[in-house]
């Protein structure tokens, strides 16, 4: 093994909570971390990072112009998420840098875990377990009727590497699966819908796990709740900003739609009080990917990045600029 010395510096900017990576990334190359510094950022990078070519962002912290301007050298941004909309990829293109994202490193995990919301809304379960803590159960008897979940038809927007995986679990309750996305898959057994007001109006379910960009930002407005109509549920396992989350609370509040099961919020992690005292919303700390096993996972790809690009290989998952 190389010395210490003589492998490859890589910069690594990450919150201070995440620290899932350092231990085999310091072990395979030297690590500068621009979190354990008291500067401000850019002085740091300007102090330290001038020669650094490879650059490993963990979660979702912004990367923008000005932040890459203080890395001239810079070849590569490895980044630890599937979604790259914290990042100015504008930029990255007219400079040259290569991009990578975490693409299939939590699809199970976020498909098991959109299965859970759809199941915990439906059915009640959040709601019934405060019913029993809180003694209701002895006091008053009888709890409120939930919804079958097997046979429900759903709308999954987005059928990428997660949306794909959601559809496989459903089918095992029998559920009728269709689908939004940028462009219909003739491979893909499910119907197509263009567009997603046409997804809402023929489904019980709709569920979001499609990326964040300006044609996404509140793809479900109200029209498309009223098209989904009173028992509709929505899941989303995607970004909070593809909800009009104003409008949605009405919605819920009103009856236009009956329930919605939450992992994203669109001003994370401040939540709208409204949704909170809601009985027939389920909330998530933007936790579907948090796994043991999705954190080995997108350490692995990482790793094998980082190895492919200081030899010279094709990477993994590289993101196309269009």
């Amino acid at each position: 093994m190389a010395e210490a010395s003589d492998s490859p510096l890589v910069l690594l900017h990450r919150p201070p909570s995440l620290t899932f990576m350092d231990e085999i990334l310091n072990r395979n190359f030297r690590i500068l971390n621009a979190d354990t510094s008291s500067e401000p950022l850019p002085i740091f990078l300007d102090r330290h990072a001038s020669s650094v070519r490879a650059f490993v962002v963990v979660g979702r912290l912004p990367i923008t112009a000005e932040i890459l301007s203080h890395l001239p050298s810079l070849q590569i941004l490895i980044c630890t998420s599937v979604g790259i909309n914290h990042v100015d990829l504008a930029e990255c293109m007219r400079r040259g840098i290569a991009v990578t994202n975490a693409r299939n490193a939590f699809s199970d995990d976020v498909a098991d875990f959109a299965v859970g919301l759809l199941l915990s809304v439906l059915r009640r379960i959040p709601t019934g377990d405060r019913y029993v803590r809180s003694g209701d159960w002895e006091k008053l008897g009888g709890f409120p009727l939930g919804s079958k979940v097997s046979g429900k038809r759903v709308g999954i927007v987005g059928f990428g590497s997660i949306g794909s995986v959601i559809a496989k679990r459903l089918e095992g309750f029998d559920c009728v699966i269709s689908y939004n996305s940028r462009s219909e898959k003739p491979s893909i057994p499910y119907r197509y819908f263009p567009d997603i007001l046409s997804l809402a109006a023929n489904n019980d379910v709709l569920v979001l796990c499609c990326s964040l960009t300006e044609q996404t930002h509140h793809i479900v407005n109200r029209e498309v709740m009223e098209s989904l109509g009173k028992d509709g549920v929505i899941i989303n396992v995607g970004r909070g900003s593809l909800i009009d989350e104003k409008e949605m609370i009405k919605c819920l509040v009103d009856g236009v739609i009956g329930g919605a099961g939450l992992d994203v919020f669109e001003n994370e992690p401040a939540v709208p009080e409204e949704l909170l005292r809601l009985d027939n919303v389920v909330l998530s700390p933007h936790s579907a990917v948090a796994t043991q096993g999705s954190l080995d996972n997108v350490t692995e790809i990482t790793l094998a990045n980082l190895k492919a690009f200081f030899s010279n290989q094709p990477l993994l998952f590289q993101v196309q600029f269009d």
